[in-house]
């Protein structure tokens, strides 16, 4: 007769038992790594409905003054060239801007009045110089802001506060 001892029996149901927690461990684990995966994912990938692709801080500062006018838009090709005032090169993507006496390094919120988009953008250069505009902004921001083919925009500029301009 070919009969298992009474222990290797035990010993069988026991392995098994010992296989299926490893195995549960084994998935919790990759459930744990999974999850904690997501939550490091999700917020990277969460908008917040404006225009803007760069963040200050989770609260942007406070507005320390208002400005409303017309904005318009140049680009390397209508600056004649990659030269500011700051120093830095003008990139026709960049969230950069021009204003005629706002500090450099200066960041402001432009918000286009007809369509309510905005953006944050740094004040690296001088301009515009055409009468009755306060704030010109890079075509990429013009484009972002959804005024880009009309040139002229009404915004409203706040002031957030002045920043190291080297980055």
């Amino acid at each position: 007769m070919n009969r298992r001892p009474a222990s290797a029996h035990q010993g069988s149901a026991r392995g098994k038992s010992r296989q299926f927690t490893m195995h549960l461990t084994r998935n919790l684990k990759s459930l744990a790594l999974a999850i904690a995966g997501v939550s490091l994912i999700l917020p990277s990938c969460a908008s917040s409905g404006k225009a803007n692709s760069q963040s200050l801080t989770q609260a942007d500062p406070p507005v320390q003054s208002v400005q409303r006018g017309k904005a318009s838009w140049y680009s390397v090709g209508t600056n004649s060239g990659t030269r500011t005032a700051s120093g830095q090169r003008l990139s026709n993507e960049a969230a950069t801007a021009a204003h005629k006496t706002l500090p450099l390094g200066t960041k402001v919120r432009v918000t286009n009045e007809n369509n309510g988009k905005s953006e944050i953008v740094t004040i690296i250069d001088r301009g515009p110089y055409v009468v009755g505009r306060i704030i010109d902004l890079t075509v990429g921001c013009a484009e972002r802001l959804g005024f880009r083919q009309n040139g002229v925009a009404p915004v409203r500029v706040e002031v957030l506060g002045h920043y190291d301009t080297k980055q």
